[in-house]
């Protein structure tokens, strides 16, 4: 992975397991090539292996608005837009914090039941998207890190 170039040096430095505050502090001080990189990779790495629900349900949903943002920079404004539309099951503001993810979720599965599910369509337009969109997700990082790395 050409992009992993940039990911790499901040890998250890940018925490997504300390809350929002020490995210957003470390991960404002990265270089921006690497910290785009570095949330549109935990993103696509994370809802690629469990979908929307496994990516807000663990630490990586701190970092769901910076994927949004992250896509767009990659030209992936399709993929952006299926994770803001997960992200909308949350409302505004977005909670960084994820016990409160969490309380969201456990709220809709006692409204709707244990087969719940919110973020199926946000699932199949991202899968769809993350493959096709600029190429594929690989394809438009390692484009995005030869130019900006």
């Amino acid at each position: 992975m050409g992009y992993w170039k940039l990911v790499e040096p901040i890998w250890d430095a940018v925490s997504i397991y300390d809350g929002g505050d020490a995210f957003l502090r470390q991960y404002a001080a990265a270089p921006e090539a690497s910290r785009t990189l570095f949330a549109a990779h935990w993103t696509q790495s994370e809802v690629r292996n469990g979908g929307f629900g496994q990516y807000f349900s663990n630490s990586t949903g701190v970092l769901a608005p910076e994927a949004v943002v992250a896509f767009r920079k990659l030209g992936m404004p399709r993929t952006a837009a299926a994770v803001e539309k997960a992200m909308s099951f949350f409302g505004s503001p977005y909670p960084r914090d994820r016990e409160a993810r969490d309380e969201a979720l456990e709220a809709g599965f006692a409204r709707f039941g244990e087969d719940f599910d919110p973020f199926v369509e946000a699932d199949d337009a991202f899968f769809e998207s993350i493959e096709e969109e600029a190429g594929g997700f690989e394809r438009a990082a390692d484009a995005y890190a030869e130019a900006n790395g």
